[in-house]
This record gives C-alpha cells, sequence and structure tokens, in this order.
C-alpha cells in the first residue's frame, strides 16, 4: 500500500489542474505574512501525511494558506495544526503534541491526514469544480487505507468530500459535529474543523475533540471485533 500512496503523493503535488489554485499559493509564497518573511515556501499541492496503513483517516478542507502551503506538510505550521495535532497526541495518535515544520520528527499512529482540495484556496473556499478535479485522489487514497474502517470529516466540506468519493446511496445523512454514517465497512464521523474561528470562539473545544476521536477509537475496535466475532 505504501507505494501506491507514494505514487498518488507524486502525483498530488505535480498537480496543476486548477489555475485558480496555482496562481493563489505561488501569490501568497511571493508575498509572505511578516512573521514568515525569508522563508521559502512549499506553494505546491499536498500530499495525505500519516500512517501507511491507518485505521482512522481524517480528511480536512485545504492547506492553510500560511500552514500546509508553507510547510509542505498538511495540518502543519498554523493553528489548526496546532489543535488538531495536540488533540491527536492526547489521544495516542501523534508522537508529539506540535506540528510545525515537515521536519520535526512527527509520526502519526494509525491515523493518516488528507484533505478535499490539495491547494491552498482563497478564503478557504474551493469551487465546486476545484472539489470535483481533486475528488479522484481522496478516492484512490481512501482505496489504498482498507484497514481504515472510520473516517473522520473535519468540517462540512470535508464530510461531502467523502461522501462524494464513496458515492453512498442517498438521501445522504446530513453533517454535524459528532455525526455517524455507516458506509459500508466504513463508518463516516464529523467534527467541527479546528480552525481559528471555530476554536476561538468555542464552538470547537479540546474536550469536544478529544470526545469525537475516542468514538472514533471505538467504533473501529467494535468493527474489528464484529468482523472476528
Amino acid at each position: 500500500m505504501a507505494g501506491g500512496l507514494a505514487e498518488v503523493a507524486a502525483e498530488v503535488v505535480a498537480c496543476r489542474a486548477c489555475p485558480r489554485l496555482v496562481a493563489w499559493r505561488e501569490a501568497v509564497a511571493a508575498a509572505p505574512r511578516a512573521a514568515f518573511r525569508g522563508q521559502e515556501y512549499w506553494a505546491r499541492p499536498l500530499p495525505g501525511f500519516g500512517d501507511p496503513d491507518p485505521w482512522l483517516v481524517i480528511v480536512g478542507l485545504a492547506p492553510a494558506a500560511h500552514g500546509g502551503n508553507r510547510t509542505g506538510r498538511i495540518f502543519t505550521g498554523d493553528r489548526s495544526a496546532d489543535f488538531l495535532v495536540a488533540a491527536l497526541h492526547r489521544a495516542g495518535l501523534a508522537s508529539q503534541p506540535e506540528s510545525v515544520s515537515a521536519d520535526d520528527g512527527l509520526e502519526l499512529l494509525g491515523c493518516r491526514m488528507t484533505a478535499a482540495v490539495r491547494c491552498a484556496p482563497p478564503d478557504n473556499r474551493p469551487t465546486p469544480e476545484e472539489r470535483a478535479r481533486c475528488r479522484p485522489y481522496l478516492i484512490r487514497e481512501l482505496d489504498l487505507c482498507p484497514s481504515a474502517d472510520v473516517l473522520l470529516a473535519l468540517g462540512g466540506v470535508a464530510w461531502e468530500a467523502v461522501l462524494r468519493a464513496l458515492a453512498p446511496p442517498r438521501p445522504w445523512p446530513r453533517f454535524a459535529h459528532g455525526a455517524e454514517a455507516p458506509l459500508g465497512s466504513r463508518v463516516l464521523v464529523g467534527s467541527y474543523h479546528p480552525s481559528q474561528q471555530n476554536t476561538f470562539t468555542g464552538r470547537l473545544t479540546a474536550p469536544m475533540l478529544d470526545t469525537v476521536l475516542a468514538r472514533a477509537r471505538g467504533l473501529s475496535e467494535t468493527g474489528r471485533k464484529s468482523r472476528t466475532s
């Protein structure tokens, strides 16, 4: 599986299918924030990151302009990354509580992070056409993670991306924090995205995310027991 994921990663990094996103990610890199002035931005699409044979796949919206688009790794170098990876560490899914750079030594344990859209979009709003162009990468990545019996969608865009990738029969389940939807041998779980807008306002708190991750682990363990009984 690792070889297959590496092939998908290489294709993702080389992708230039969305002119608007290519222009934006490169413009951000050309005019960095003062705090990051002098740093070389990645400014390319981001592949998934983590365990090559996970039981949990976390799907976010897209890289942050000055986070993953700068550091070259999904959920790395921004406040959303700080919040998410600290929770993964508390849950025993990350080797350390911080994700600050692509060479910081972070390892994910039984877990993989990816995104619905692989380039940083203006205003964090990819268009429907851009989401559709990125969808084949998510489909292939999920196919290459057959042990991932729980999928955690961070926000409504990620929730919809997973549903479209797996194409379950309609009507589709609605997104909500803590929502659960069986998708064949897998379960889709929803969480509010760990954006500053959500975490600073208290819409998403650390205990709320801890509860979702604990529930995801419980669902995976229950599924494994039922398959071996």
